[in-house]
């Protein structure tokens, strides 16, 4: 029996597309999207059924999307760890692919789902959590770090609001999050950092801190298989009769 799956309702209108389930766990055989590779390194049942939960929850919200097989598709990782979606090798299609982000946080999971042509960050901490003061300076510095000791009911919008951004510039850890500064004085903003510009919205339900970042994507240059099949359905177009593959003639057929 598959979970319960639910629509999250940011606040603002956006393109993404945001899922939440519960933890549990799984068979290996019911999440293909997961890798039995990178399963097998996990030292914790915890942390298996957070991964396995969700890469199961991605498929269900790329089956929502209008992704019909799984099969074709893999997740794979940048140098800096970050998450995307691919086909595997072999399968010659450029259906352009949704953008995503994953979170997990004291059982659930959640998926944000958006268009190629943007970038998406989420992250999620429950309401009833709290932070010692003595941690703040861990993600804040300055006038910031003063504000958030002034307002500490607002530590989690700041603390989810800079793991968004972190996850939707690609980057994670390898950018401090003191070095990235959340007014807490609103719910919605735009930030900007490292030339990019950062739509970044917060809100709460399910009984948690949410916080989404979104920017517009930078495009990657060409590859090699793009170029070939933008040659390939050029020939196609330009002669109807063209085709791929070999013409052999019989004598006195």
């Amino acid at each position: 029996m598959s979970p319960q799956v639910v629509r999250l309702t940011p606040p603002q209108p956006t393109e993404v597309h945001l899922f939440a389930t519960a933890v549990r766990s799984w068979d290996l055989r019911e999440v293909p999207l997961a890798q039995p590779a990178e399963v097998a390194t996990f030292a914790t049942q915890k942390r298996r059924d957070e991964h396995l939960t969700g890469r199961w929850l991605l498929g269900h919200a790329l089956k929502a999307w209008g992704v019909g097989d799984l099969s074709v598709l893999e997740v794979v990782r940048d140098e800096r760890r970050a998450p995307s979606l691919s086909y595997i090798h072999g399968v010659w299609k450029r259906t352009p692919l949704p953008n995503l982000s994953i979170a997990h946080s004291e059982g659930m999971a959640f998926v944000a789902l958006i268009d190629e042509t943007y970038t998406v960050g989420f992250d999620a901490e429950p309401i009833q959590r709290t932070l010692a003061e003595n941690a703040y300076d861990m993600m804040a510095k300055g006038e910031e770090l003063e504000r958030l000791r002034e307002r500490p009911t607002s530590v989690f919008q700041a603390w989810t609001g800079k793991e968004a951004v972190q996850k939707c510039l690609g980057q994670g850890m390898h950018l401090n999050p003191r070095d990235i500064r959340i007014p807490i004085e609103t719910t919605s903003c735009e930030l900007s950092i490292k030339n990019s510009k950062i739509q970044l919205d917060y809100w709460t339900e399910l009984e948690y801190h949410l916080s989404l970042a979104t920017q517009v994507a930078k495009v990657d240059p060409p590859t090699p298989e793009d170029r070939l099949l933008k040659v390939t359905r050029a020939a196609m177009l330009a002669d109807p009769d063209w085709g791929v593959g070999c013409k052999t003639t019989r004598e006195g057929a």
